[in-house]
């Protein structure tokens, strides 16, 4: 199927075909990265918002 339409390519088609090979290695690369993330990592990103404030940063707020 993909022979056909390597076939018949002309110049505005090739550009479609690159940005399709761009679009495809991008999305693979992304997966392959999110497949490799370590579960620490990603629970340490995941607690930043949280333990934003500590408690020496709480007394200061108080009045």
């Amino acid at each position: 199927m993909f022979k056909q339409f390597t076939e018949h390519i002309d110049g505005n088609q090739a550009y479609l075909m690159f940005s399709l090979f761009i679009f495809l290695v991008f999305f693979i690369v992304v997966t392959f990265l999110l497949l490799r993330l370590r579960k620490q990592h990603v629970d340490y990103m995941s607690d930043i918002p949280l333990n934003d404030c500590t408690k020496n940063d709480i007394k200061t707020l108080e009045p």
